[in-house]
Order: C-alpha cells, then structure tokens, then sequence
C-alpha cells in the first residue's frame, strides 16, 4: 500500500518495460515507449526488462548449444528456415510451460526486489507467467501487454485468460481479446503498431535532389526493399528478377547487418539505378524517397511503409512466419498493397502495382491510414493506472465493511 501512495498519487510512477531480442521489434517497442512516457507532462520513471537475461539459467536451448532461445530465434530468422516455425513453435510452449514454476519464482523475486506500479509486456508466451507472478507478489501492480502483432496467433501466444489488461493495434487482435473473455474495461484499441518515434515526424524531403544523391533518376519509380535488419538471399532474387524483366523501376535495398549480400549486390550490372544500403538508421529517410515497399509482411515493416503512404508487396506462403500470416490478410483487406504466393512472381506484382489506375487506388488507401499509437498507448496508460486506483479503493473499501 505504501508503494502506491508514494508512487501513483505522487505522480513518480514506475512503470517496468519487459522485452526481448528475439526479433527486432520487441526491444524497438520498448525504446519507442521509453522516450516518450519519460518526456511527457506527468512522466512515467520507465525501467526496461529483459526477460531473456533475467531467465538465462532457464533456457535449456542454451545449456545444450550454447546457444540462447533468442538467438536461435534470430538464426532461423537470419537463414531463411522459417518454414520450420509451425512445428518448433508448440515445442517452444511446452517447455515454457514445464519451466512455468520456475519462471513466475524467479519473476517474484524480482519484483521483490523492484517493486513497480505497472508492468508493460511487449512480448509474447510468457504473459501467463508475468500475471502469476505479479498476483502472488504484488497484485496491486497493473500488468498491462501491448501485442506487437497485428493478430494473436493462438493458444496462449500473446492473449490469456487472465485478469489483465489488453492493448491492440487491429480490430482482428481486439476481437480476439473479447473472445478471451476480456471486457471493454481492459481492452484498448491503439490505431496501429508501435513505431520509433521519429516515423511520426515524417519531414519533409526534396525527392528529386536527394534521389539524385543516391544516383537514382527522380522521374523513374523507386521502389524500397527491406527484409529486416539482417537481410535475406531473396533481396539478390528480387534485383536479377526485375532486372532481367526490364522493368522501368529504381531500387533502393537495405541490406541490414549481411555485408555479403550488401556486395553481392553491389556487384550487379542493372538496367535501372539501384542504391545499396547496409545497416540504417535512417529508413525513414529511404522510404520518404520511394514510392513503395518490397519486403516480408512483418507489422514493423508494413507499418512504417504505410506511414510514409506506400503500397506495399509483401509474400505469404509457407516460409511466412505462422503470427504474420494475418498481416498479409490484411494488406489484402485494407486495399493497401499486394500480395504475392511468392516473390518469383514479383514481376508480375510490379507490373500490377504500378499499373496507374491500381496504384492511385492503393496510395489512396496508404494515405488514408493513420498510426498515432506510440502517443494513444501513454494515454491508455494513464486510464489503466486510474482504474487500478479505482479497483483498489473500492476493494478496501469492501473489506473495511
């Protein structure tokens, strides 16, 4: 009780971020969320977890290889072996699951340890242990999970059966949520996926000059390829493809943290200007550049695109990670790109984007789509914490009686 009134009425509210690295838009989540709760009019004291590095004695994956869960995530990412995830995905769980004991008393020590006014989960498989630990430990903290895909993909991927609350970045992910047997009190619907901060300023640019600085022609479309922050073979592919089919298209490939692929590319003799990039902070200022996006469906991904009003092409098929095939479902129903069985059809996805009655429909639809979910999420925090207080104060109130 003493935490709380020193904490929420004071106005230094603790809030504990938990992520991971497995995949890149966990940790960004946590970041994005960082900067803006502690700059805000009544800021959020923001500490971040990472729940990896807090069970490391835990992951068996590592005892046997020396190798972390994350990391082996990563790798399989990094390879291009996703068409194995459907099957090691239930392996996962049950091993989260016979772990589950030792998870929650690990996680009560630590709050023991760091007590906090609101846990943020930004991750997915371990919010039934997070919720365990927190109602043994210290339930009047709010656990809070904000899902970081445009869908769950369940059983018990990101949405449990549990008294919590919910945030959603898609009508699809809400509705899940209600079908969970969670109520409106504890559902929120954010108006998109979390991006860094600066994909909302979106400044403006003169294409044509800082296209002619990358030596790409400013009258000729630009498309923007982007498979992560790793790269994929698929990027090589995808260049040789168009290139060959004589396309009028520009391109401009992020190659990430893969140096090969990056010269592997570099090496290509094109029809058309191509710009080969490594790793960036600065996609936002190659997408202000193109007109629109080549990559895998990942929400990160599309999100960011469509934040700078570009049609995207996006594959899906069975290499799509199982809880992004949604995303490609609903680039299909939002009418905002294409999507292709594979990308040895990108010709004809190019062909068909490009086609200008097509194009003018889906950067229509790109343009309509607004995402301020970084600055609604600190908002509904705000209400959560309000309704933890008001919970709370009429429990005491109960129990006085």
């Amino acid at each position: 009780m003493a935490l709380w009134k020193t904490t929420i009425e004071g106005m230094d509210r603790k809030l504990t971020i938990v992520f991971f690295d497995a995949g890149g838009g966990h940790r960004s989540a946590a970041e994005a969320l960082k900067s803006v709760l502690e700059n805000q009019e009544q800021p959020w004291r923001v500490e971040l977890l990472n729940l990896q590095e807090l069970l490391d004695k835990l992951d068996i994956v590592r005892k046997a290889t020396g190798i972390r869960i994350q990391d082996a995530y990563n790798l399989i990412l990094r390879k291009g072996w996703t068409r194995l995830t459907p099957q090691l995905l239930p392996l996962m769980q049950g091993v989260i699951r016979m772990h589950h004991r030792q998870t929650v008393k690990m996680l009560q020590e630590y709050w023991q340890q760091n007590p906090t006014d609101m846990v943020l989960s930004v991750i997915p498989h371990f919010n039934r242990a997070m919720a365990d630990s927190i109602r043994k430990t210290t339930p009047r903290t709010a656990f809070v999970t904000l899902l970081t895909d445009f869908a769950d993909y369940p059983p018990h991927f990101w949405i449990e059966r549990q008294q919590q609350y919910l945030i959603c970045g898609t009508e699809r992910a809400e509705q899940q949520a209600f079908e969970h047997g969670h109520d409106r009190e504890h559902v929120f619907l954010a108006s998109g996926m979390i991006m860094k901060p600066k994909f909302y300023q979106k400044t403006s640019v003169n294409r044509v000059e800082e296209r002619r600085k990358l030596g790409l022609d400013p009258d000729i479309p630009v498309g923007i390829v982007l498979f992560g922050g790793h790269g994929s073979s698929t990027m090589l592919d995808i260049v040789n493809r168009i290139n060959a089919a004589s396309i009028k298209v520009q391109l401009v490939l992020i190659c990430g943290k893969n140096t090969k692929l990056q010269s592997a590319i570099k090496k290509l003799k094109t029809r058309y200007p191509i710009f080969v990039e490594g790793f960036t902070q600065n996609v936002d200022h190659y997408m202000a550049l193109s007109d629109f996006f080549i990559g895998k469906p990942g929400p990160g991904s599309i999100s960011e695109a469509l934040q700078f009003h570009l049609p995207v092409i996006v594959e899906c098929n069975g290499r799509t990670l199982p809880q992004e095939r949604y995303n490609a479902q609903w680039v299909t129903e939002k009418h905002v790109g294409i999507v292709l069985k594979s990308f040895r059809h990108i010709i004809e996805g190019v062909e068909q984007l490009l086609d200008p009655a097509t194009f003018a429909e889906l950067r229509k639809n790109a343009g309509a789509y607004t995402n301020r979910a970084l600055f609604e999420i600190s908002q509904f925090l705000d209400v959560i914490a309000s309704r933890q207080r008001s919970a709370q104060g009429r429990e005491e109130v109960l129990a006085d009686r």
